[in-house]
């Protein structure tokens, strides 16, 4: 009962952060300008994503536009448009293995042992794919502050950090969570059949002792 609803609980979180991940693969808010000094054009705000790049203007109207060419993106847009990519089919295939090994789906010709080397096998891609979302969310953040206080870079081309950052970060610590569990689980579940596999000690019962002690009373009373 505790071992199924851990199951839940590990495949919705994982599933929240799956949709976290295509959510911050395609969203444009990786990248926002930022309103410092002389850039006050409080009216107008650019976003920088990994496939477009969008003009909002006064809350009214927003255009986005299409990337030209990937040589389009700065080094570190190239480098998560890629990875990004693998987080998500990674964050996908973990899902869709989890749902196959889950305790709960029938499958009369997988026995339990098989079943708990999936829920391992999803618990290790949920918890690579969360590594992996990692990477390119924590490098774009990293680059944005380093040049939002360098003083060489021009002021209208400093930004901050997007709502897919952030939202990054979150879906990136679902898939983690929900690996660790699964994780977590398999290992409670191999102990447990240890546990029960191991021939127990089986100790003799008052009446059993009894009955012995008669069958030795009568043998020396046979001799007398």
């Amino acid at each position: 009962m505790v071992g199924g609803a851990l199951q839940i609980a590990g495949l919705l979180i994982g599933g929240i952060g799956m949709i976290g991940t295509f959510a911050v693969t395609g969203m444009p808010q990786w990248r926002v300008s930022a309103f410092i000094e002389n850039n006050i054009i409080v009216f107008e705000t650019i976003w920088e994503g990994l496939w477009m790049h969008c003009i909002r203007q006064a809350n009214i109207r927003m255009q986005c536009k299409v990337y030209d060419s990937v040589l389009a993106l700065s080094s570190d847009l190239q480098a998560s448009r890629g990875l990004m990519c693998a987080g998500s089919v990674l964050s996908f295939l973990a899902f869709m293995v989890a749902i196959f090994g889950m305790r709960c789906t029938r499958c009369a010709q997988s026995p339990w042992q098989a079943k708990g080397y999936i829920i391992l096998m999803a618990g290790l891609l949920f918890i690579l794919s969360g590594a992996v979302e990692l990477i390119p969310v924590c490098w774009v953040a990293n680059t944005i502050i380093s040049d939002f206080y360098n003083p060489v870079v021009n002021v209208a081309q400093k930004r901050e950090l997007g709502e897919a950052l952030y939202l990054g970060w979150v879906a990136a610590f679902c898939l983690i969570t929900a690996g660790a569990i699964f994780c977590c689980f398999c290992c409670c579940c191999e102990k447990t059949r240890s546990y029960g596999h191991s021939a127990p000690t089986h100790y003799p019962t008052h009446s059993q002792r009894l009955h012995r002690k008669t069958e030795s009373s009568y043998s020396k009373s046979q001799y007398i």
